[in-house]
Parts: structure tokens; sequence; C-alpha cells
């Protein structure tokens, strides 16, 4: 037994000997041979470079056995990898890489400066003691070709051994000699203090986190890094520091920072973002995110929530409701601070029963996804909306399918330069899907586009032979040749457009909950002139604009439109009241009971009768008109109000005789309807779960801590857009706007 188990082992070292020595040989084999080209080269049967090249024997510090073969430049002493010495020589040599190399085809102008020599040529032993060892003329052949001899007259009394080409190697021998007689100091290197190299850490820090994961943790161990921070004389920093330690630290101040304004603030909004998944790009799936809005219009990060491990899943609403109450009682010790809850999706049960145990709250439903959902409703109710989209898959799946077709195509576009190059839009991945907006926007875009080209297609007697032998290329050439057809096509990519620059405007802005009903009264100035444009029933588009209003109504939208100064109308009299002319009769209901609801019992009557003063009194004309001063936004010019908190203010400072009514409007009137705050990048998200960092406790408390600091920072600066919507408008900026880069429907034909 003990033979058989001590044969393996040794067999084992026999091959590991076997196998040292095979690539010793290998490399003293490579090493010979480069010496033996060499050899060759400079008796002048081989390139030119190898008088400058030498290869060299690695050895290995510990067995003395050479590792590797390498090649040395002769001029500068660096060291180069032996795979390839023509592709080294072109790069290190020829492209001026080696300094040396440069000063020996550039005449120097310090050649005269050496002494005058006696002709070595009256004495034939001084040829060999002049000859140099290793060059000859055919070895330096090439330089010929390249050098100006301007020392030639000064030294046509010297014969030296090699002939003229010793000039070369005779003006790099001035140059070393100039080198060594002044030589030329290193540039010293930075010197940091202690402080200010903690500093400069300290702001690399904040750099790194802030960028949230779009800035790797294996970036800070980049060679290129590394050096950046050598050559500015700051110490290598450790990714474990910054998962640990530096982590830690910036958290503990994020978070301080955050505790102390909350402080400050008597009571706050809960922001819940990320149930809801994506509408026309927005929304981060598989990522929960909780913020707090202020009375004085900051927003503080709260926390991530991972409820499906970072994979989009459908939260129960009972599950939901449990998450959000959790998260109020740990903001704050005392619950009443809470006055509500904004969120994107849950509206029907979960936010309306956190209503009814918590009299004092008012839970919103996001006016992003109430916008936006729209689309959807059309879609759905709208019979123009499906005959175009349908028709318009029609086309492109002809010119997808149909290789005749799509000759044709092809033809024409070729003849059209704004149709010659585009990255064009998968539109085979739209499938019919409705609710995929994006790929149906750019889909319509893409066919009003291509109008005159489609036209020159259909037109041609090519074409007629499609006909005959596909009924669906009829059909596409009556459509092509149908001016209601596109009158169709526009109406219905205008409206997409309509809805969606609304639902940009609504994610820019943040409206407040007082903002809600003119924004909707609005949205439906915008569609009955849509409809009037495009000769549209506007019957069936104010019933799907209502059914979606009322789905996303609450009373708090009538409360606090009719408590905001902003909104109070001058009368006859000259009295600034509020407008309850504009209100239907069951939101002034709506009005009642909600600030019933807000108060206590005994407060009830109380709230009323001010409701009524006010209604009556309103506002002193002089503080309405300062509260309604506005001024022209300088990025999208609009004109908007230019103090916002003007409205809470006047109630907590001027109005001061209302006494119930002032406490409902100071907590109605800041608070937020939308739940957009902070994007988060999907690349640190990819990140995030492709290097498995959430895997234990320890590594999502990591991750939550990280985002929490981006957040932080992003919402300190009021820098609610992520990196991505900055680098797009950058490059569509760049671009230019004739650009369009939607102009190619059929981009999954094979041949295009």
């Amino acid at each position: 037994m003990a033979e058989s188990s001590e044969t393996p082992s040794s067999n084992n070292q026999l091959v590991v000997v076997a196998t040292e020595d095979m690539a010793v040989r290998a490399v003293h084999k490579r090493y010979e041979a480069l010496t033996t080209v060499r050899a060759k080269a400079i008796k002048g049967k081989g390139a030119w470079y190898w008088a400058h090249l030498e290869p060299i024997l690695v050895r290995n510090p510990d067995t003395d056995d050479p590792k590797s073969v390498k090649l040395r430049c002769n001029l500068c002493e660096s060291v180069f990898s032996a795979s390839n010495p023509s592709r080294t020589a072109s790069e290190h040599l020829k492209r001026g890489t080696c300094p040396n190399f440069n000063s020996l085809l550039k005449p120097s102008s310090s050649s005269s400066s050496l002494p005058p020599l006696s002709s070595p040529s009256a004495n034939p032993t001084n040829r060999k003691r002049f000859a140099p060892v290793g060059t000859s003329n055919e070895g330096l052949n090439s330089y010929n070709q390249q050098f100006h001899y301007s020392h030639q007259q000064q030294h046509q009394h010297l014969l030296l051994s090699g002939g003229k080409d010793d000039l070369g190697p005779l003006a790099m021998l001035e140059d070393s000699v100039k080198k060594l007689k002044s030589p030329k100091p290193l540039p010293p290197g930075p010197h940091l203090t202690k402080t200010q190299i903690d500093s400069a850490l300290s702001l690399l820090t904040d750099w790194f986190y802030e960028s949230y994961g779009s800035v790797s943790f294996p970036t800070l161990d980049h060679p290129k890094f590394k050096a950046f921070m050598n050559q500015v004389g700051l110490p290598e920093i450790s990714r474990q520091e910054f998962m640990s330690s530096r982590l830690d630290s910036k958290y503990e101040e994020a978070r301080l920072e955050s505790e102390v304004k909350m402080r400050d603030a008597e009571f706050y909004q809960l922001v819940s973002d990320g149930w809801k998944s994506k509408i026309f790009g927005h929304g981060d799936e598989g990522l929960i995110k909780f913020m707090v809005n202020l009375p004085n219009g900051t927003t503080l990060f709260q926390k991530t929530f991972f409820p499906g491990g970072g994979t989009p899943m459908k939260v129960p609403d009972t599950y939901a409701e449990e998450i959000m109450w959790e998260t109020v009682t740990g903001t704050s010790n005392a619950v009443q601070s809470c006055v509500g809850i904004v969120a994107d999706k849950y509206k029907a049960k979960t936010l309306r029963n956190l209503e009814i145990r918590n009299h004092w709250m008012i839970n919103l439903s996001c006016q992003l996804q109430g916008v936006g959902n729209l689309i959807k409703d059309f879609s759905k109710e709208l019979p123009l909306f499906k005959i175009v989209v349908d028709n318009c898959l029609k086309i492109t799946s002809l010119f997808n399918k149909n290789s005749h077709a799509r000759g044709i195509l092809n033809k024409y576009r070729s003849q059209e330069s704004r149709f010659s190059v585009s990255s064009g839009v998968p539109m085979l991945l739209y499938c019919g899907n409705l609710q995929n907006f994006p790929s149906v926007s750019a889909m319509l875009e893409s066919t009003l586009n291509c109008s005159r080209v489609l036209h020159l297609v259909v037109m041609d007697d090519s074409y007629k032979v499609v006909e005959m032998a596909d009924s669906i290329a009829r059909e596409v050439a009556e459509m092509v040749q149908n001016m209601g057809f596109w009158n169709d096509v526009e109406a219905i990519n205008s409206l997409i457009k309509l809805i969606r620059t609304m639902v940009e405007e609504i994610e820019a802005e943040r409206p407040l909950v007082g903002q809600c009903l003119p924004l909707w009264e609005d949205l439906r100035a915008k569609m009955k002139d849509w409809c009037a444009k495009f000769s549209i029933h506007d019957g069936v588009v104010e019933k799907i604009i209502d059914r979606r209003f009322k789905k996303n109504y609450h009373p708090a939208w009538s409360t606090a439109f009719i408590l905001d100064p902003v909104y109070l109308m001058r009368d006859a009299s000259g009295k600034y009241l509020p407008p309850f002319k504009c209100l239907t009769s069951e939101q002034e209901k709506d009005v009642d009971q909600l600030i019933t609801r807000l108060v206590s019992r005994e407060e009830a009557h109380i709230a009323l009768m001010e409701l009524m003063k006010w209604r009556s009194e309103g506002l002193d004309p002089l503080y309405a008109q300062a509260v309604q001063v506005k001024q022209r936004d300088p990025f999208t010019g609009k004109m908007k109000i230019a103090n916002p908190q003007s409205s809470r203010l006047v109630w907590e400072t001027i109005l001061k005789e209302f006494t119930v009514l002032g406490k409902i409007a100071v907590r109605l009137l800041f608070l937020h309807a939308t739940s957009s705050g902070f994007k988060c990048s999907w690349s640190f998200m990819r990140w995030v779960w492709g290097q498995g960092q959430v895997q234990s406790r320890v590594g999502l408390e990591r991750v939550q801590k990280m985002i929490f600091i981006a957040a932080h920072s992003k919402l300190k600066k009021r820098e609610f857009g992520s990196e991505e919507d900055k680098e797009a408008e950058l490059f569509a900026i760049a671009s230019g706007e004739d650009d369009d880069m939607l102009n190619e429907v059929f981009v999954d034909a094979p041949s295009l």
C-alpha cells in the first residue's frame, strides 16, 4: 500500500520537472534564435533595427533559471517583449518613442564642439581602433535615406572606419557627452502635507460615492488610476477602505445632516417611488426608494428597499401597505408628523387604507403615472389608435419579409440623403403590444419621415409585380396613396407627443397638490385643440380623460386649490377671493368633508366657519398680489411663481385669525403630487446584482449606504435628472436637430 501511494507523487514530480526543463529549453532556443538573427543582421544580412535591439535573458531570481526573452534598446535601455521585433522597432524607433533615436536622426548643433581629431587614416592600425563593434555600413544603410549630413563639410578631414555612416553614432556620442556635462535635473514631484492629502482623498471619496456606481470599485485598481494618484502625490487607497471605513464615515455624515433637517421641520410628506414599471423609460424596476418632502421645499432621501432582490416583481397591496407604514414609524417618533404619502402605483386600496386608519393623512397617487396612463387608455378605447398602429405594422411587415419590395425600397432610399445612414429602431420587437409606447411612437415617427420614399416605391413599375403576388402589397399601396391615412398617422403621433410632453413637464416641475386641477384642465384644453386640428369627434376623447381623471382624483386637489392664495381671483369689488366657482358641486362637498376629516370633532365646526369666512373675505389684495408675482424661468422660458413658499407662509404669518383652517392649509399646500425626485442609474443596479454585492447582509448594507450618499448629494444639489439623461442631451445637441435617428422603419430587413 505504501509503494502504491508514493508512486503517483513521484510521477507528478517527474512531470513537473520535465515541464520546467522544457520551458527552460524553449526560452534558450528562442534566445539563441534571436541572437543568430541579430548577428546576421549586423553583418548586413538582416533588418536595420537589430543594430539597436539586443536580445536578453530574464532569469528567475529564486532559481536563476531563464524564464523569458526580452528585447533591450541599446539607445535608451528600455526593455520590450521579444514576440514581435519588427513591431517593436516600428513603434519604439520609427514613431519617435525613443528619444535617443530621434537625436541620432537629427543633426546635433553641438557636433562641432568636439576637439579636432588627427586623421586616423595616416596609420592603418588606427582603423581597427576606431572600428565600432557590432556596426557596419550595411547595418545602417537605412539611415542614409533619413539623415541630413550637415557635418559632412565640417569633418571632411576625418576618415572614420565606418565611413560617413559613422556620423550618426558620432552625433549620438556628442549628445551623451553633453548630457553628462550638464545633466537635466528631474522635475521635483509634488510634496503634499498630510492635511492636503486628507482633503484630496475626502474630495475623491465624495466624487466616487456621488457617482453611485457609474464608477465601480475595480476602477480603483486600474493601473492608470494608480499612476495618476502617484503623479499628483497621493498615496494609493485600497478598495477595502472605500467599502468600509470611508463608506461608513460618509454615510454617517449624510445621515446626520438629514436628521438635523428633519428635526427642524414640523411635519413632512413621505415619497414612495419604484413600485410602478417603467413608463416612457421612467422608473427603476426592482428598487423602491423612499424620500421625504419638507415644507420648505427640501427633499431628503430616506432609504431603499429591494422587494425582489433586484428582480422586478409585483408586490401585494398588503405587503406594500406594511412597508410604507414601517417607513413612517421609522422616520419619526411622532407618526402624526407624516401628513401624507405620495406613491407611483398604489392608490385604490393601499393608500386609502392608510388614510382611513390615520385621519390626518393625505395619500396621493403620482400624477406622472396618472397622465402617462392616458396613452394606455387611448390605445384600448380610441378605435383610430389601433387602426393606425395596425396599418403601420402592415407596412413594416411587408418590407421586412418581402425581398423584392425591400429591394425597391433600398433603391429609392439610396437616392434620399436624409435616409442614407440611420441606426433605426427595432420595430419587430413591438409585436403588436400597444403598451410598448416608445416603440409605437418611434414607428409612427419613422413612417411619417419615410412618406416621400414610400410614395416613390409604390409608384415604381417593379412594385406592380409585388402587388400581383402579395395582397398586402396592394393594401400598402392604397394606404400610402391615401392622404387620410397620413392624416391619421400624424394625429396619433401628435397625440402621443402631447401626452409625453406633459409627462416630461410634470416630472421636471414636480407640481404641488394644489396644481392638479389646473393641470388636468390644461390637458383637456390641449386635447380639444387636438380634436379640432385633426377633425376627430371629441366625445370619446372627453370620456377617456374623465375616466382617468376620476381614477386619480383626490379631494385634496380641490381643497388645496381653494386654499392656495396663488389661485385667488379678483372680484368686482377688488377683493381677492378663492375660486369656488371653478369647482363642481361634488368637489365643493369634497372640500367640506376633507377639512372635517383632518381635524378633531371639536374643531370641525370651527374649521367650516373659517372656511366660510375665507370664501367671503379672502386675502388682503396687497399680499395676494405679492403671492401671485411671477417670473420667467431661464431654462424653460415659462412664467412661474417667483416664491412658491409664499402660499404657506401667508397662512402662518398674515392669516393667523384662521386658527384651525390655517393648520390645514400649511399642512396641505406643500404636498407634492408626484413621486419623482431621484433617479437611480441602471448601470449601478447591474453592477450591484452582477457582482453579487447583496448576497449577504453586510453587502446589502453597503449598497444601501452608497445609494443613500449618492441620493443625498443629488437632492442637495437639486439634480433630479440622471447621468444617462444628461449624456443623452449632450449627444443630442452634438448631433444636431437635423440628425433624425428615428427615420429607419425597416431595420430588421436582412439586406439593410
